[in-house]
This record gives C-alpha cells, structure tokens and sequence, in this order.
C-alpha cells in the first residue's frame, strides 16, 4: 500500500497453471434425468425453470428458463467425479445466449436462438470428487431451452446412488448450534448425512437437521449427501453459517477504515494522530517493516523530520493515539506494505517476529496488529494443496504467530488483514502449490481460514487488480460497483479452491470490509462515492445489483469499509471521510 502495488492478474501467466497430466475418462453419461424425460426437473437445480414438450430436441421434454430481473435462470446438477481425470460435456440449446459450463471450470455459449445446435467442451479435474455442471441463460434475454445434457466421463460413486441433495441453507443459529435445511434427492434415499469437511456431523432421514456443541462465535460449512442401499450420492454445494456469541470489539456496526502515513510522507503529506478526524474508527499505522526479509525482526520507524517537516514527537504521539482510543477508535500497526517483505522461513524468525511486534504494540499501547503482507512475502510451496493443513514454512510460522500474539492479548486483541485480490478470490481459479505456475494464488486463504475466529476484519484490496472470476464464473473489473459485489459476495459465500475440490468457508458479515483507494493518486481502481454506496446497497440490503445475483445472500452487518489511506483522502479534501461515513452511519 505504498506508492504502487502488485499488478496481480497477468492472462499468459494465469494460463500456465492449468496444465495437469490427466487420466483419459471412458464415455458414460453421469447426469440424471440428462433430457428432462422425467416431465420435471428431478435431478436438477433451477431458478426460474421449468419442462416443456416443445420446442424438444429429441424425445418429449426439454428444460426451458427465463431469466427474471437478476436471476439468469441456471439450472446445475453436481455429479461424483474422479481425480486427475478428463470429461467431456455437451448440451443443445436455444435461445439467445445460452451457456453451458463447469463450476470453477470452463463454459462455452450460443447466440444461435433459432433452432437447437450442440455446445461442447472438456474439463479436467483435478483432486476433487465432485463437478457441478451448468446451463443458463442471460438477463433480459428471453427463455432459453436445453435438451440431452452430457457429461462423460468414469463416476465417482456407485449406481444406483441418490443424486446431489439441494444446497442447505442455514435457518437459524444459537451460541452453541446451526441449523440447516435442504432440497431432497432424487431417487431412492433411505437418509442424508451432514458433512463438515469429510466428518459427518448428523445423520437424519428428512431434509433439515440441527448441528449442536458448538463453540461461540465460529464459522461452520456444511454439505449434504443423501444414500441408500447402493451407496451414496455426490455432496451438494457447501453453505456457510457462524454461531452467535461473539465478543464485542468496541467498533461500530459499520466501520470505516484507514491507513495513516506515519512513516513516510508519499506525497500526500504528513498528519499528525491528533488531526486524524474522528469518522475513522480504525487508524492502521503505515508501516512496520523487516530488518532484513527474513529476519522476522520489525521496526516501526516514525517518519523523519527532513520527509514530514511537521511530525508530532514521540510523546505526543503516544498521547494523541491515547485520545483515539479515549474516543473509542482502535489503532493498529500495520505489517508490510510494498517495501515490507516478510518471509518468516525459520522458527526463530516466527518468534522474532511476535516479540518485535509485541514490542511495537507495547510501546505505543496499541489495539492489535494489521497484516498487509504483499509481493513475495506469501507462496505455497509445490504440492502445498490443502490449506486447511498448509506445509509451506512461510505460512505455517504466520499462523503460528498469529495465534500467539492473540493469545497473548486476549479477546480484545484486533487482528485485521489487507491483501490483495491476487492471493485471496484468485484462488477459485488458481492455488499456488497446485501446479507450474505462480505460487502466490490464493496463498493468504490458509492464513484467514486458520484465523477465521480471531480474525476481527479482513479488507481485501479491491484495487490494483486483473480481472477476477467471481462466482458466477464471469471475469470482473474494478473501478465500478460490480467488482465490488463479486469480490465481497466470495468471502461471504465462499468458495471452492482451485483444482483442490475443498471448500473454502465464506466469513461472517461482520469481518468482512471492502479495501478502496481514497482518490485517483492513492491506488489503480479508484471507484466514485456513488458506485462504492451502489455496492454497499447491494450487499446489505439486496437492492441495486444490477446484473450480478448474490450467492452469498445479504450482509446486513457488512463491518465497513477501508481506505488506502487517510493521508490521500485530505489531500483530496476528505471525499471519502466526507461522502462514506454519513452514509455507512445511515445503514440499518
């Protein structure tokens, strides 16, 4: 976050970590119901659909669906896989357009709306056991029509199984439980087994169960499969839901958030603690840095007098920070940045690290600790494939550390996190110990994942950024409220990590903020008040999405958001602090 940051998301480079020696599959339709013979739906999962008997192209029934107001009408059925293996798919369609594709994976479309023509194409898993194909078409189009789905390939399961029960939502929590609903399985079911990860967690023979001796405030993702005498079916999509009981942090319902220069000038300017307005509720100071890369050994150095000619003194910074807090607001270091590699590689550099730190946060009398780790301070070392138990040194000290500064400061302790699109939403597409390619997608998920119940917010840039694939498998740019929506809708939702089949479990509302460049000069994807607000709208109350359809629902305890940095928003007359707190204080 210092004058420029990691361009992330380069298409040639992105493209290289696809390549996988892949086993050859044998031709064998996996799908159930593959030309709605049935006369319903049965086998599927739609929105906005139905079986008609025409227009069919072969036999006496098809799928037809018409997209309504920012629904598109998909209609998906998730089928057992096998790892390292090659699929092939096809489809015939009309309508205009009508798109035909892989959860996570690649999709094809047709704009011939005329007549029925056969869209194709192959994927290849990679250690997954389950594939999730799709059909859909697109807003404000008209009804598209589908016939005589494939997919080709070995199963996974055994014949005779249940197919994929519907996707559980969550119904209600307590400190200590969740409970969930789904949609039943067609075919024969004898009953339905819950799974957190691969642990079955309820057994029941109807659609709902309730998960009890939950701890407080922890976040769960749940999946369902339904079997029988034959076996079992696939697992349907995961769902994310968190019990209640959180501590209370002190911050408001919707915070706003800021980075202060307190080391360097970078042409905005020098402000003093004492002159930070009160609209910021967390105050990051910019920026704790290495000795050395990997020493583990950081030191904040207050920026010199000859840089920022009005710098306050030691004393009255301490002062003023005290006041803050007096105030209500919390204030953090901020670890890393653009020149701040940190690549905790030893042992002794993950204890150097918490007690250089601790040092820091001592000294000032500090809230907590903010990790903005760019560059190459995080990769995942090659076969480092499941980041619920990362191997990677680098990550493993992190989290080490981590846990032990939070243990250190108990409850109260606020640990926020920074980085960027490239090592957090690009890991749906790509994880970096997966493959040939960059190791650093995706590399922060391990970090948050096992941080996820200390975790107080997590801004992820939303600038300086490609584009990213979201969850509805399309690519989106930043700078204008889409980009916005998609990225928070991944970590509410979550999402399943690359070619590894594992789910990554979304976050609570209150722990996720959206990370923005205050003016044109602070970061690449400035985005205007108006479409920051347009985004916030969509994400907390539903209203305003435009194209984009919510896969994590509303958040209407979106915790805020965050600037780069609060240097630049008074250099640019506080445009930010102006138009977003009045507002963020207007939500519900």
């Amino acid at each position: 976050m210092r004058r420029s940051r990691l361009s992330a998301i380069l298409a040639a480079a992105i493209l290289a970590l696809s390549g996988l020696a892949t086993g050859t599959a044998e031709a064998a339709n996996l799908l159930a119901n593959p030309g709605f013979e049935a006369g319903s739906l049965s086998g599927w999962t739609c929105a906005n659909a139905t079986t008609v008997s025409s227009p069919t192209h072969a036999g006496g029934y098809a799928l037809a669906g018409t997209p309504v107001g920012a629904d598109y009408a998909q209609c998906s059925q998730t089928v057992a896989v096998q790892p390292n293996t090659t699929y092939s798919v096809s489809a015939w369609v009309r309508g205009n357009p009508v798109y035909l594709g892989i959860t996570g994976g690649p999709s094809t479309w047709s704009g011939n709306s005329g007549a029925y023509n056969q869209l194709s194409l192959t994927f290849t898993t990679g250690n997954q056991t389950s594939a999730q194909l799709y059909l859909h078409g697109w807003y404000g189009a008209g009804t598209y029509y589908a016939d005589d789905v494939v997919l080709d390939g070995p199963g996974g399961n055994t014949p005779g199984t249940p197919a994929a029960p519907g996707t559980p939502q969550i119904t209600s929590a307590t400190t200590n439980s969740i409970a969930l609903s789904w949609g039943a399985s067609a075919g024969t079911v004898t009953g339905y087994r819950v799974y957190e990860g691969s642990t079955v967690v309820a057994t029941t023979t109807g659609t709902s169960a309730t998960i009890g001796g939950l701890t407080a405030c922890t976040t769960h993702s749940y999946s369902v499969a339904a079997y029988n005498g034959a076996g079992e079916s696939p697992k349907s999509a995961a769902a994310t839901g968190s019990t209640s009981g959180c501590v209370d942090t002190g911050l408001p319902k919707h915070a706003l958030v800021g980075y202060l220069h307190a080391s360097f000038a970078n042409g905005s300017g020098y402000v003093r603690m004492a002159d930070v307005p009160a609209a910021w509720d967390i105050i990051d100071l910019a920026f704790g840095e290495p000795t050395s890369v990997t020493s583990g050994d950081i030191r904040f150095n207050r920026c010199p007098a000859t840089e920022c000619p009005n710098v306050e003194s030691d004393a009255d910074f301490t002062a003023a920070i005290k006041a803050k807090q007096a105030q209500g607001k919390k204030v953090l270091i901020s670890i890393g940045g653009q020149n701040g590699q940190v690549q905790l590689t030893t042992t002794a550099a993950r204890d150097k690290f918490v007690s250089s730190v601790s040092a820091i946060i001592d000294k000032y009398g500090l809230n907590g600790l903010d990790v903005d780790f760019e560059g190459h301070s995080l990769s995942l070392n090659a076969g480092d494939t499941d980041f619920r138990n990362p191997t990677t040194p680098v990550i493993v000290n992190l989290i080490s550390a981590l846990k032990s500064l939070k243990a250190k400061y108990g409850s109260g302790f606020v640990l926020t996190m920074a980085p960027e699109t490239f090592f957090v939403q690009v890991g749906y597409q790509f994880y970096g110990g997966t493959s040939g390619g960059d190791a650093r997608t995706g590399a922060y998920l391990p970090v948050i994942h096992a941080l996820r119940d200390s975790l107080t917010v997590l801004h992820v840039q939303d600038y300086n950024s490609g584009p990213v694939m979201g969850l509805d498998n399309s690519y989106h740019n930043m700078g204008g409220a889409e980009f916005h929506i998609a990225m928070t809708d991944m970590l509410k939702a979550g999402f399943t990590v690359a070619n590894t089949g594992q789910f990554f479990p979304g976050l609570r509302p209150d722990q996720i903020a959206i990370g923005l460049p205050a003016a044109v000069s602070a970061g690449n994807g400035y985005t205007s008040p108006a479409d920051v607000q347009t985004a916030v709208n969509c994400l907390v109350k539903g209203s305003g999405c435009g194209s984009y359809t919510l896969r994590g629902g509303t958040s209407p305890a979106l915790r805020g958001l965050m600037t780069w940095s609060i240097n630049w928003d008074k250099y640019y007359n506080w445009e930010f602090q102006n138009s977003h707190e009045p507002f963020l204080n207007s939500l519900p």
